[in-house]
């Protein structure tokens, strides 16, 4: 294990301590256990189940078994973690029982929203519910559903940073919607069962992230980043560098998301990421400084005069207010942690 990492889980478990301690006799369930919020949700379990020795276990659904073990041996391999082979949309329930389920399970790919927008509808809504209906099989109490700022749909530019309370949202008759339409959808069915079979269902809204296990070589702008500037540079802003974002750690996620299954109340979202929103040309100069190679960042195109900037970024007052979260870790010190857990350097 990195050093990077081991500190992180010292830090959510800190965080958490109180939570766990609470989850003794636990089985969980997860969908999307190899992918970023998956691999962050079971490190800091197995690290918490370890450190308290609770006979806590958890079960993991994945498309491959096979790919997990190489991707992640360590967590593959924990005597705590059983791996279901199978489809978000149609796995066979087993018939163990579970205490909570944590549907993560989503894929974020741009492309293929882009490309197959019926695909990636269908997974989002089809997997919600067919995780619900395996939620109330299993006899679980809580489930926590990891959904997205996409709910918002284009954030108005007037608004510098979008809360729950918000009532905007996709454009229905535009397929490049598909995504933000399918956690609509999916929160709607939540809420359908919250309200029809008692099942405790909480919702995590999430933004934008850096951390160990984050991609670095797909649509996310810090990751590609991160490796543009661990290759030397120079850090490449694919567009003209004008929208705002911000970008919570994933140690900070981990003890979020945690929060939220346990404290939140049902079918209330709670938007989790970060507050401190700069520009993407902001961002690209914070990582190649950060990382060693200021001044060494290209803009592809040039800013329109006059045009509003779009910004993805929320208010968190509700996590704060009503759950007591905050962000402990800088972006500066996230951007180091996710380059020094990939070795400092990107392998092409």
């Amino acid at each position: 294990m990195s050093e990077p990492l081991s500190r992180d889980l010292e830090h959510v478990f800190e965080q958490t301590r109180g939570l766990f301690e609470e989850m003794r006799e636990v089985r969980i369930f997860l969908t999307g256990g190899t992918g970023f919020f998956g691999c962050w949700l079971l490190e800091t379990f197995l690290y918490a189940r370890d450190r308290l020795q609770l006979p806590a276990t958890i079960t993991v659904l994945t498309r491959s078994p096979e790919a997990f073990r190489t991707k992640a041996p360590r967590l593959a391999g924990h005597a705590a973690v059983e791996l279901l082979a199978g489809d978000v949309r149609s796995f066979a329930f087993p018939k163990t029982r579970f205490t909570h389920v944590i549907h993560a399970a989503t894929d974020a790919s741009a492309s293929l929203n882009r490309d197959h927008p019926l695909v990636m509808f269908d997974t989002i809504v089809e997997g919600t519910r067919h995780t619900l209906d395996f939620a109330l099989a299993s006899g679980a109490r809580r489930f926590l559903l990891t959904s997205s700022g996409a709910v918002y749909g284009a954030q108005p530019s007037n608004v510098t940073h979008i809360g729950e309370e918000s009532r905007v949202g996709p454009e229905p008759s535009d397929p490049k919607w598909a995504y933000g339409e399918g956690k609509r959808a999916a929160e709607l069915l939540c809420a359908i069962y919250h309200k029809q079979f008692g099942l405790e269902c909480t919702i995590a809204r999430c933004f934008a992230f850096a951390g160990p296990y984050l991609p670095l070589d797909i649509h996310y702008a810090i990751g590609n980043f991160i490796r543009d500037a661990m290759r030397g540079g120079p850090v490449k802003i694919g567009g003209d560098g004008t929208p705002y974002r911000s970008y919570l750690y994933a140690a900070d996620l981990a003890v979020w998301l945690w929060t939220i299954l346990l404290r939140g109340a049902p079918c209330r979202p709670y938007n989790v990421g970060s507050e401190h929103d700069l520009t993407i040309a902001q961002l690209g100069e914070v990582v190649a400084a950060t990382l060693g190679i200021a001044d060494n960042v290209t803009t592809a195109r040039n800013p329109v005069l006059g045009a509003s900037p779009e910004r993805y970024v929320p208010s968190t007052e509700r996590a704060r207010t009503e759950l007591g979260l905050r962000e402990t870790v800088s972006l500066e010190e996230a951007i180091l942690r996710t380059s020094q857990f990939n070795g400092g350097r990107f392998n092409a």
